[in-house]
Protein backbone atom coordinates (compact mmCIF):
# COMPACT_ATOMS: atom_id res chain seq x y z
CA UNK A 1 0.00 0.00 0.00
CA UNK A 2 1.36 3.44 -1.06
CA UNK A 3 1.87 6.04 1.74
CA UNK A 4 -1.12 7.70 1.63
CA UNK A 5 -4.35 5.63 0.69
CA UNK A 6 -5.94 8.66 -0.54
CA UNK A 7 -4.96 11.63 -2.81
CA UNK A 8 -7.55 13.95 -4.37
CA UNK A 9 -6.10 16.84 -6.36
CA UNK A 10 -8.12 19.87 -6.88
CA UNK A 11 -11.21 18.05 -8.17
CA UNK A 12 -13.60 19.89 -10.28
CA UNK A 13 -17.12 18.89 -11.43
CA UNK A 14 -19.58 20.45 -12.62
CA UNK A 15 -23.64 19.82 -14.35
CA UNK A 16 -23.82 22.38 -17.11
CA UNK A 17 -23.04 25.43 -15.84
CA UNK A 18 -23.35 24.01 -11.76
CA UNK A 19 -20.33 23.69 -10.27
CA UNK A 20 -20.78 20.38 -7.93
CA UNK A 21 -17.36 20.12 -7.08
CA UNK A 22 -15.30 22.76 -7.22
CA UNK A 23 -11.87 22.40 -6.07
CA UNK A 24 -11.89 19.73 -3.82
CA UNK A 25 -8.14 18.12 -2.66
CA UNK A 26 -8.25 15.58 0.38
CA UNK A 27 -5.83 12.89 1.91
CA UNK A 28 -6.32 10.21 3.71
CA UNK A 29 -3.75 7.30 5.60
CA UNK A 30 -4.05 3.77 5.97
CA UNK A 31 -6.19 3.05 9.33
CA UNK A 32 -8.09 6.41 8.84
CA UNK A 33 -11.94 6.45 8.91
CA UNK A 34 -12.62 10.12 7.29
CA UNK A 35 -16.43 10.97 7.82
CA UNK A 36 -17.68 13.38 4.96
CA UNK A 37 -20.84 15.66 6.42
CA UNK A 38 -22.64 18.26 5.11
CA UNK A 39 -25.84 19.67 4.32
CA UNK A 40 -27.85 17.61 1.17
CA UNK A 41 -26.54 19.29 -2.11
CA UNK A 42 -23.21 19.90 -0.88
CA UNK A 43 -21.41 17.34 -3.02
CA UNK A 44 -20.23 14.72 -0.49
CA UNK A 45 -22.00 11.61 -2.03
CA UNK A 46 -20.56 13.03 -6.10
CA UNK A 47 -16.94 13.24 -4.17
CA UNK A 48 -17.60 9.49 -2.99
CA UNK A 49 -18.69 8.46 -6.13
CA UNK A 50 -15.61 10.52 -7.94
CA UNK A 51 -14.03 8.26 -6.18
CA UNK A 52 -14.91 4.73 -6.86
CA UNK A 53 -14.90 5.71 -10.93
CA UNK A 54 -18.59 6.44 -10.88
CA UNK A 55 -18.62 9.80 -11.92
CA UNK A 56 -16.11 11.60 -14.09
CA UNK A 57 -14.78 14.80 -13.31
CA UNK A 58 -13.54 18.42 -15.45
CA UNK A 59 -10.54 18.98 -13.88
CA UNK A 60 -7.99 17.39 -11.12
CA UNK A 61 -6.67 14.18 -10.13
CA UNK A 62 -7.62 11.05 -7.51
CA UNK A 63 -5.13 9.01 -6.38
CA UNK A 64 -6.70 5.30 -4.42
CA UNK A 65 -3.98 3.29 -3.28
CA UNK A 66 -1.76 3.38 -6.19
CA UNK A 67 -4.74 3.89 -8.69
CA UNK A 68 -4.72 7.44 -10.29
CA UNK A 69 -7.84 8.43 -11.68
CA UNK A 70 -8.05 11.65 -14.34
CA UNK A 71 -10.33 13.82 -15.26
CA UNK A 72 -12.39 12.31 -18.04
CA UNK A 73 -14.31 9.11 -18.90
CA UNK A 74 -11.77 5.99 -17.02
CA UNK A 75 -10.67 3.61 -18.94
CA UNK A 76 -12.08 0.18 -18.81
CA UNK A 77 -8.59 -0.98 -17.87
CA UNK A 78 -8.31 1.86 -14.88
CA UNK A 79 -11.82 0.92 -13.28
CA UNK A 80 -10.27 -2.94 -13.61
CA UNK A 81 -7.34 -1.75 -11.78
CA UNK A 82 -9.73 0.66 -9.18
CA UNK A 83 -11.98 -2.39 -8.40
CA UNK A 84 -9.33 -4.46 -6.84
CA UNK A 85 -8.50 -1.27 -4.62
CA UNK A 86 -11.94 0.12 -3.59
CA UNK A 87 -14.70 -0.94 -2.44
CA UNK A 88 -17.83 0.68 -2.38
CA UNK A 89 -21.59 0.29 -0.15
CA UNK A 90 -24.23 2.28 -1.54
CA UNK A 91 -26.98 4.14 0.78
CA UNK A 92 -29.82 1.90 -0.13
CA UNK A 93 -27.76 -1.36 -0.25
CA UNK A 94 -28.16 -2.28 -4.06
CA UNK A 95 -28.03 -6.07 -3.70
CA UNK A 96 -29.32 -7.88 -6.32
CA UNK A 97 -32.65 -9.03 -5.31
CA UNK A 98 -32.61 -12.21 -7.47
CA UNK A 99 -29.68 -13.31 -5.60
CA UNK A 100 -28.93 -14.18 -1.96
CA UNK A 101 -26.73 -13.11 0.14
CA UNK A 102 -23.94 -15.78 -0.19
CA UNK A 103 -24.39 -14.91 -3.90
CA UNK A 104 -24.32 -11.52 -3.53
CA UNK A 105 -21.13 -11.34 -1.85
CA UNK A 106 -20.03 -14.25 -4.46
CA UNK A 107 -20.45 -12.26 -7.39
CA UNK A 108 -17.67 -9.99 -7.86
CA UNK A 109 -14.81 -12.30 -6.83
CA UNK A 110 -16.10 -15.10 -9.35
CA UNK A 111 -16.87 -12.95 -12.09
CA UNK A 112 -14.71 -10.12 -12.69
CA UNK A 113 -11.78 -11.24 -10.67
CA UNK A 114 -11.94 -14.68 -11.85
CA UNK A 115 -11.75 -17.01 -8.25
CA UNK A 116 -12.48 -20.33 -8.33
CA UNK A 117 -15.89 -20.69 -7.06
CA UNK A 118 -14.93 -22.54 -3.83
CA UNK A 119 -12.84 -20.08 -2.86
CA UNK A 120 -15.18 -17.31 -3.40
CA UNK A 121 -18.00 -19.38 -1.48
CA UNK A 122 -15.69 -19.60 1.32
CA UNK A 123 -14.34 -16.77 1.79
CA UNK A 124 -17.84 -15.18 1.35
CA UNK A 125 -18.72 -17.48 4.10
CA UNK A 126 -16.69 -16.25 6.26
CA UNK A 127 -17.25 -12.27 6.13
CA UNK A 128 -20.82 -12.99 6.24
CA UNK A 129 -19.46 -14.95 9.41
CA UNK A 130 -17.38 -12.36 10.75
CA UNK A 131 -19.78 -9.42 10.40
CA UNK A 132 -22.70 -11.75 11.88
CA UNK A 133 -25.11 -12.52 9.08
CA UNK A 134 -24.04 -16.12 8.46
CA UNK A 135 -27.16 -17.51 9.43
CA UNK A 136 -28.54 -15.45 6.81
CA UNK A 137 -26.42 -16.60 4.09
CA UNK A 138 -29.28 -18.13 2.03
CA UNK A 139 -31.72 -14.83 2.77
CA UNK A 140 -32.90 -13.22 -0.70
CA UNK A 141 -32.36 -8.97 0.06
CA UNK A 142 -36.28 -8.92 0.56
CA UNK A 143 -35.93 -11.17 3.94
CA UNK A 144 -33.10 -9.48 5.59
CA UNK A 145 -33.99 -6.73 7.87
CA UNK A 146 -31.79 -3.01 7.02
CA UNK A 147 -29.14 -4.08 9.36
CA UNK A 148 -28.88 -7.28 7.93
CA UNK A 149 -28.79 -5.99 4.58
CA UNK A 150 -26.15 -3.22 5.39
CA UNK A 151 -23.79 -6.21 6.61
CA UNK A 152 -24.62 -8.30 3.56
CA UNK A 153 -23.62 -5.49 1.49
CA UNK A 154 -20.16 -4.75 3.83
CA UNK A 155 -19.30 -7.99 3.03
CA UNK A 156 -20.04 -7.70 -0.67
CA UNK A 157 -17.25 -4.79 -0.67
CA UNK A 158 -15.29 -6.29 1.69
CA UNK A 159 -14.88 -9.65 -0.80
CA UNK A 160 -11.99 -8.68 -2.80
CA UNK A 161 -10.28 -7.18 -0.05
CA UNK A 162 -9.96 -3.49 -0.91
CA UNK A 163 -7.56 -0.92 0.77
CA UNK A 164 -10.06 1.68 0.39
CA UNK A 165 -14.19 1.26 1.61
CA UNK A 166 -16.35 3.81 0.99
CA UNK A 167 -19.44 4.13 2.56
CA UNK A 168 -22.80 5.99 1.55
CA UNK A 169 -24.90 7.07 4.94
CA UNK A 170 -24.59 3.87 6.39
CA UNK A 171 -26.96 4.55 9.55
CA UNK A 172 -30.04 5.53 7.32
CA UNK A 173 -31.78 2.54 7.98
CA UNK A 174 -30.69 1.42 11.62
CA UNK A 175 -31.83 2.18 14.68
CA UNK A 176 -29.39 3.15 18.00
CA UNK A 177 -28.26 -0.27 18.39
CA UNK A 178 -27.34 -1.32 15.10
CA UNK A 179 -25.71 1.89 14.52
CA UNK A 180 -23.55 1.70 17.54
CA UNK A 181 -22.85 -1.77 16.25
CA UNK A 182 -21.98 -0.70 13.08
CA UNK A 183 -19.76 2.20 14.75
CA UNK A 184 -17.47 -0.76 16.42
CA UNK A 185 -17.28 -2.82 13.33
CA UNK A 186 -16.02 -0.10 10.99
CA UNK A 187 -13.63 1.25 13.84
CA UNK A 188 -12.68 -2.37 13.72
CA UNK A 189 -11.84 -2.77 9.97
CA UNK A 190 -9.93 0.62 9.80
CA UNK A 191 -7.93 -1.43 12.78
CA UNK A 192 -6.61 -3.70 9.88
CA UNK A 193 -5.14 -0.75 8.26
CA UNK A 194 -7.83 -0.26 5.67
CA UNK A 195 -9.15 3.16 4.81
CA UNK A 196 -12.69 4.52 5.19
CA UNK A 197 -14.03 7.70 3.97
CA UNK A 198 -17.86 7.86 5.19
CA UNK A 199 -20.71 9.85 4.05
CA UNK A 200 -22.92 10.61 6.66
CA UNK A 201 -25.83 13.22 8.19
CA UNK A 202 -25.57 11.32 11.95
CA UNK A 203 -22.99 13.47 14.03
CA UNK A 204 -22.86 11.52 17.10
CA UNK A 205 -21.98 8.35 14.60
CA UNK A 206 -19.40 10.52 13.24
CA UNK A 207 -17.75 11.78 16.13
CA UNK A 208 -17.88 8.30 17.37
CA UNK A 209 -16.59 6.27 14.36
CA UNK A 210 -13.68 8.86 12.24
CA UNK A 211 -10.61 9.55 13.51
CA UNK A 212 -11.20 12.96 11.04
CA UNK A 213 -14.49 15.06 10.68
CA UNK A 214 -14.39 16.51 6.92
CA UNK A 215 -17.03 19.04 5.85
CA UNK A 216 -18.48 19.94 2.77
CA UNK A 217 -20.33 23.05 1.60
CA UNK A 218 -20.85 24.18 -2.15
CA UNK A 219 -18.95 21.57 -3.46
CA UNK A 220 -15.08 22.27 -1.11
CA UNK A 221 -14.22 21.40 1.71
CA UNK A 222 -14.39 23.31 4.73
CA UNK A 223 -12.93 21.54 6.89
Amino acid sequence: MSELACDIKDVYLSRGARPILAGVSLQASPGEVVALMGESGSGKTTLLRAMAGLEPFERGAIVMDGVTIACGTPSAEMLRRLRRKVGMVFQFHCLFEHLTALQNVSLAPIYVHGVAPADADRRSRELLEELGVAHRAHALPRELSGGEAQRVAIARALATDPALLLMDEPTASLDPARRMELSTLLRSLAGSQRTLVVVTHDEDFAKETATRIERMRAGTLTG
